[in-house]
């Protein structure tokens, strides 16, 4: 979406919809315990959110006949407005519109080398239609008011301005190939990551993409073929069907792999309003399982490609099971063929490293989102066992943790460890980015 209109209160559910217990709606239903309250009419998280929206911030208020449901929600119409006008206050914001545009001031983010008719500044006004900034982190990623539209501007007709969320930048970033090399994008549609690896190399080398869907593999071709890149080889295959011993490619050094996810740390998302709540414990846990299963396979299958030197794996999911459960799982497998990158290594400039207690969702202007950077163990001589290898891996809306951390405690609670090696391996396990 290019033109995001801010028209309200479609905005408020459309940009509060990330995480149940975070999104304003959900926590003032939360406070004055709604559900609870009224669980014989309110069988959903989501049916709640969706009569206090319209009773809060529609000027009708709820549409929807009189009935018990309705009611259910009325009888709690002082307390919720109460709360709502306490949340207003926290967040230093006066007017609902207001309130609308709070996850609206980071901005929009376009990879490009530069933006004709615009003007450079280190701080964006979320007033002006023709300023930008280069973000910090991430190369020739330029970011904009977020009301900026350039539909019809040619650069971005030419597709020599490319619209992508800095979060999917940080894979292709922390991938790093060099000019000249040979590089894979395992599952590539739509062709973000696979044109943002291209620029990296300078349109030199080869970018061999695979998609096996049909439907998404014409999306990535179109997208290739208008960015311009000619180092870039798609292919309508399943990665995983691939021999890693053909020729092919042997001389393949560098893999990005991007499967699919639970998409949990999407902005925006509407699950929320169709799902049913109710569901979520054994068919959530099913679903991660399937996911997760599938995750490790695609990343197994890329060690082994035998000069395959560098390995980046990312999610757009914030659930552990997806992220730190599989690399964990993934080095294993390995054993000790591979090792996560040091924090110095994978973007030292970028702060989070994956708390669970720092995980708030749009402070870094960002979706939600993992990665971590495997590479191979060349000296078999220092070769360790799977809980004292080096990890570096970027976690969850902008947090990065390392991925044995807790099963790290544990362990540390039933054994002495010298000083002098707890330093090494706080040291090892220092650098996963998010």
């Amino acid at each position: 979406m290019l033109n995001p209109t801010n028209t309200f209160p479609a905005s408020v559910i459309h940009r509060n919809l990330v995480s149940a217990d975070r999104a304003p709606l959900n926590d003032i239903i939360h406070t004055t315990s709604l559900l609870s309250a009224e669980k014989r009419y309110l069988k959903t998280p989501s049916l709640a959110l969706v009569l206090v929206h319209d009773l809060l911030l529609t000027k009708g208020g709820i549409q929807a006949k009189d009935g018990p449901i309705k009611q259910a929600v009325l009888r709690h119409r002082t307390r919720l407005q109460a709360e709502w006008v306490k949340l207003k206050i926290k967040r230093g914001v006066k007017g609902d519109v207001e309130m609308a545009q709070v996850d609206e001031r980071q901005g929009l983010y376009f990879r490009s080398t530069k933006a004709q008719g615009y003007s450079q500044v280190q701080l964006i006004s979320q007033t002006s239609e023709k300023e930008f900034h280069i973000d910090e982190h991430i190369q020739n990623l330029l970011v904009f008011p977020p009301k900026t539209t350039l539909l019809g501007d040619a650069a971005y007709e030419g597709g020599k301005v490319i619209l992508q969320d800095k979060a999917s930048c940080f894979s292709a970033a922390l991938l790093e190939p060099p000019p000249n090399s040979i590089v894979i994008d395992a599952t590539a549609a739509p062709g973000n990551k696979t044109t943002h690896l291209s620029a990296l190399m300078g349109n030199t080398g080869r970018v061999i993409a695979f998609e096996k869907d049909k439907k998404r593999f014409a999306t990535l071709e179109k997208m290739v073929s208008k960015a311009g890149c000619k180092n870039v080889e798609t292919n309508c295959q399943d990665f995983l069907q691939t021999q890693p011993s053909d020729p092919t490619f042997s001389k393949v050094t560098h893999i990005l792999l991007d499967p699919s996810c639970s998409g949990s740390g999407i902005v925006g998302r509407l699950d929320h309003l169709v799902e049913n709540r109710e569901d979520d414990g054994s068919e959530k846990e099913e679903r991660l399982r399937k996911l997760s299963t599938f995750q490790r396979q695609i990343i197994e299958h890329a060690m082994q490609f035998p000069s395959a030197a560098r390995i980046v794996y990312s999610t757009c999911s914030i659930h552990p099971e997806e992220n730190e459960h599989v690399v964990r799982d993934a080095l294993a497998a390995s054993s000790g063929r591979f090792e996560l990158v040091s924090r110095s290594e994978a973007l030292p400039a970028w702060s989070r490293r994956g708390l669970d207690s720092e995980l708030q969702g749009g402070e870094d202007g960002t979706n939600g989102f993992f990665v971590a950077c495997f590479r191979r163990v060349h000296n078999r001589g220092k070769r360790k066992d799977v809980n004292g290898l080096q990890n570096e891996v970027t976690s969850r809306t902008g947090i990065a943790e390392n991925a044995y951390d807790k099963g790290k405690r544990k362990r540390r609670r039933k054994q002495v460890v010298e000083s002098e090696q707890s330093k090494d391996e706080e040291e090892e396990w220092g650098g996963i980015l998010s």
